[in-house]
């Protein structure tokens, strides 16, 4: 899509990026409405706010098992831009996802996941270093504070269902982040290469392809 043909297609009112991602969930769970979370300031991060994402939206999903999808918004480009129309990839090129079955402390939707979402978005702002996939991360302790998970850090992999999108502003890839306990976080410390991550994200997918997290796991 060229600039002729963005402005064509949208006004400075529209916001061409979360359409984008709106509509690639919409494929999965239709009708279902999200639970959307905004900035806890209501302020932009490049206006000031301390939220670098935009929010996240939560799905109840009953695919494999009962979990919380989690899509964050603003690591891509959202809103009307028509100077980044048509570039290779939207800001950042990716959006955080994170599927999670409920954890007994949380009574309601998992917010510290998305405060999760923000501290590695604040990284990628800040540092100008991006995450892709089989990359691995280390959260230097239980990824929900105040518990005993032995999930102690994070690998990434393409959301097994939401893929990646062409939006009018480039190409936006859902990045899924999949819990791994503290043996295969020093594991992966010991080979930290790529190849080594998909290995580890191979034998998780075989029993479960999901990829979803288990703050329970051993």
């Amino acid at each position: 899509m060229n600039k002729e043909e963005y402005q064509k297609q949208f006004t400075t009112e529209d916001t061409p990026g979360w359409q984008a991602i709106d509509h690639q969930l919409d494929k999965i769970y239709g009708s279902i409405e999200p639970r959307h979370y905004p900035p806890l300031c209501g302020i932009h991060y490049m206006a000031g706010g301390s939220d670098p994402i935009d929010g996240a939206s939560v799905y109840d999903s009953n695919h494999q098992e009962f979990h919380r999808h989690i899509v964050s918004y603003g690591m891509s480009e959202l809103y009307y831009d028509e100077e980044k129309a048509g570039g290779e990839f939207s800001k950042w090129g990716f959006e955080f996802t994170l599927r999670l079955v409920p954890f007994k402390d949380d009574q309601n939707d998992p917010i510290w996941a998305i405060q999760v979402m923000n501290n590695l978005a604040r990284y990628v702002f800040s540092s100008g270093k991006w995450f892709e996939e089989n990359h691995f991360v280390p959260a230097n302790g239980p990824i929900r504070l105040d518990t005993e998970t032995e999930i102690t850090g994070f690998v990434f992999t393409l959301d097994p269902e939401l893929g990646k999108i062409q939006t009018p502003h480039g190409e936006v890839s859902f990045l899924q982040m999949v819990g791994i306990t503290n043996a295969e976080v020093e594991q992966l410390k010991l080979n930290p290469t790529t190849d080594a991550v998909k290995d580890l994200i191979d034998r998780l997918k075989v029993d479960n392809p999901l990829l979803i997290t288990d703050l329970n796991r051993k």
